[in-house]
């Protein structure tokens, strides 16, 4: 993964961020995005793509990440904004403004998956740039951890929906849950058409991510 970025350097691209967001399936809570910028000589063992790797693993090497990094940010977008602008441009401006935070300006921005922001610095879009690239697997990984703990946050305010296991995706338990107790303030209104009108097929059209 190290050596994928490292072929991106040339002259003047002398510094790559890698940049991800997660959270773009679940029914509640914002989507998250990070950026890191490393120096080239430097390699993390254990980074992975964020969904290959245990909570226990992501939360073990998110400060890790922090120390060795020369800078990195996190950045959400709320479910408010999601519901206003859809999740794909929510999505997108999550990791637009993370950029934007870095204290170091990168020559170059590896952006996970097929489409990618406006921005002066030059972007690549990369497909499933987070199993290949070692800097937008870092970002997913603090990407992963800092949605984690918001949703693991807003739980005690909302213990029916089982937000600390599921992580807001829409497991059958938390499907059960919004058709009992009807959606929160901090579900996301316009994925829950489907749930809310009763259609059955739902349930199997939104899988949560192996490691929710």
């Amino acid at each position: 993964m190290k050596n994928f970025d490292n072929s991106f350097l040339k002259r003047k691209i002398k510094l790559i961020a890698g940049a991800d967001e997660v959270g773009r399936g679940p029914l509640a809570g914002p989507v998250v995005a990070a950026s890191v910028i490393f120096s080239p000589d430097v390699y993390i063992e254990g980074v992975n793509d964020s969904k290959q790797l245990t909570e226990e693993e992501r939360e073990e090497l998110a400060p890790v990440i922090i120390e060795k990094s020369l800078a990195c940010s996190v950045s959400a977008v709320s479910h408010f904004q999601i519901d206003k602008i859809n999740i794909l441009q929510a999505s997108l401006l999550a990791m637009s403004i993370s950029v934007g935070r870095l204290k170091i300006k990168p020559h170059l921005i590896l952006v996970d998956g097929n489409k990618t922001f406006n921005c002066k610095i030059p972007t690549i879009p990369i497909i499933k740039g987070d199993s290949q690239s070692f800097a937008i697997a870092a970002a997913s990984i603090l990407a992963k951890v800092a949605r984690d703990r918001v949703m693991k946050r807003m739980c005690p305010r909302f213990p029916q929906y089982l937000w600390s296991k599921n992580k807001g995706y829409a497991t059958r338990e938390h499907i059960e849950a919004i058709k009992a107790f009807g959606p929160s303030t901090f579900h996301r209104k316009t994925f829950l058409h489907k749930i809310l009108n009763d259609e059955p097929e739902f349930e199997f059209e939104m899988e949560p991510p192996s490691d929710y």
